[in-house]
């Protein structure tokens, strides 16, 4: 379950009607009512069922909804925080969802079904606490990565780790105005049958912040049966390092003089939080690897990708005509290509070995001078892909160039900056 953002639906999910049951009597019901549910599938592996909620057809009832989470629990919300708005209009269209599907299943068995609901972060967390104040027979579970108010004061530059003990909760959530949302997040983590984290340090962190302890630590890892096969990985990796390769070729001609033998790829990604995620840590570590490569003599090259989305106004320019004029020689030269291939044929046809001289005719020539010539660049390689808003206060702008990292010939590692997720539907 989740809200309904058309520009990600009309990608992500295959929208159908759900067969008759339930879920569908449920769904029907609150449609009834006013509230917009689109349904279908996630095209994902696995194709799981999703419910999409559409939160702008009860925002008519914002005032009222805000009125009842106050008065039952005394959680109190500004009018000018739109995403906490939204977080309880999405929490009272689950909750009510949740709770006509449990009346609708039990009208279908004698024995009462063991129905767990699972909700994950604070911007869920509203359904949950109207789940429990409206006593639905359902089993609830809270999933947090990550805790409010510890991401904020990590942000903050303080001693976090060292002072988790000291801290007074409530004066620093309102310090930083999100005492409210701080407020959700404790009460759904206390409310919720089962409380889980992702990992043990948050789970720590939650014992001194949220003031419970979490009932599970749930690992991070990653779906290694999708590559059971070794030969099927090492296809894909294979498949996956050129399309990086001819991205890099690209990105980096006029000053590709490293060998992609040779050349190893580092990849950071995550949530906009350049302290909290480490990419000031990671940038440092990649000026100091740069400086040790060139001091070792070594003839590899580190290509260091740096993905956090932000805003921006376009791609590129510069890039962008580094891959046009990449494209286009590599172009010149599948033709080239084919009309060495067509000699050589006539030449074997006629009983003898072609020389270098007849393969590479004048015009095929004065073809690649064109495309070397064009290749030549005075300008470095761009450190990023797009135009960023406010470069000039951009964090990882700002540590790339505090950190000398520029893309010079001379530089072993390479930065390329992406500000925007790669999604299954796009090319790198």
């Amino acid at each position: 379950m989740g809200t309904y953002k058309k520009q990600f639906a009309r990608t992500e999910i295959e929208e159908f009607e759900f067969s008759e049951g339930p879920l569908y009597d449920a769904v029907t019901k609150l449609r009834d009512n006013g509230f917009k549910i689109h349904t279908g599938s996630w095209l994902v592996e696995g194709n799981p069922l999703v419910l999409l909620f559409d939160i702008s057809s009860v925002s008519y009832n914002l005032s009222k909804y805000k009125q009842e989470l106050f008065g039952k629990s005394g959680i109190r919300l500004p009018d000018n925080d739109t995403e906490s708005n939204d977080c309880v209009l999405f929490g009272f269209m689950v909750a009510q969802f949740i709770a006509d599907f449990n009346h609708f299943a039990n009208k279908e068995v004698e024995i009462s079904p063991k129905i767990v609901c699972h909700f994950h972060e604070w911007l869920s967390g509203n359904g949950l606490i109207m789940i429990r104040l409206w006593n639905i027979n359902v089993s609830t579970v809270f999933t947090t990565n990550a805790n409010l108010l510890g991401r904020y004061l990590c942000a903050g530059s303080i001693d976090f780790y060292n002072s988790l003990d000291k801290f007074d909760i409530d004066a620093e959530a309102g310090k930083r105005q999100i005492y409210h949302r701080y407020c959700i997040e404790r009460a759904a983590t206390h409310q919720a049958h089962i409380f889980t984290t992702v990992p043990d340090i948050t789970g720590i962190e939650a014992e001194h912040l949220l003031k419970r302890k979490p009932d599970i630590i749930t690992p991070n890892g990653l779906n290694v049966k999708k590559f059971s096969a070794l030969h099927e990985f090492q296809n894909l990796h294979a498949v996956n390092k050129e399309k990086i390769h001819d991205f890099v070729r690209g990105h980096f001609h006029g000053y590709h003089d490293f060998d992609l033998d040779r050349t190893l790829y580092f990849f950071i990604a995550g949530r906009y939080e350049c302290s909290n995620k480490g990419a000031d840590l990671f940038i440092e570590g990649l000026a100091r690897l740069n400086h040790m490569i060139k001091e070792s003599g070594s003839d590899k090259t580190v290509v260091a990708f740096l993905i956090f989305p932000t805003r921006t106004n376009s791609y590129n320019v510069e890039s962008l005509r580094r891959q046009a004029i990449a494209k286009s020689l590599r172009d010149t030269v599948h033709v080239v290509q084919q009309d060495i291939g067509k000699r050589m044929y006539d030449a074997c046809l006629s009983g003898k070995l072609p020389d270098s001289e007849e393969l590479l005719s004048k015009d095929d020539l004065v073809k690649l001078k064109r495309c070397v010539f064009a290749s030549h660049r005075s300008s470095l390689p761009p450190i990023t892909t797009h135009n960023v808003v406010d470069d000039h206060a951009d964090p990882v702008l700002y540590n790339l160039r505090r950190c000398q990292l520029f893309n010079n010939r001379s530089d072993r590692v390479k930065v390329i900056f992406h500000p925007e997720f790669l999604s299954s539907y796009q090319e790198i």
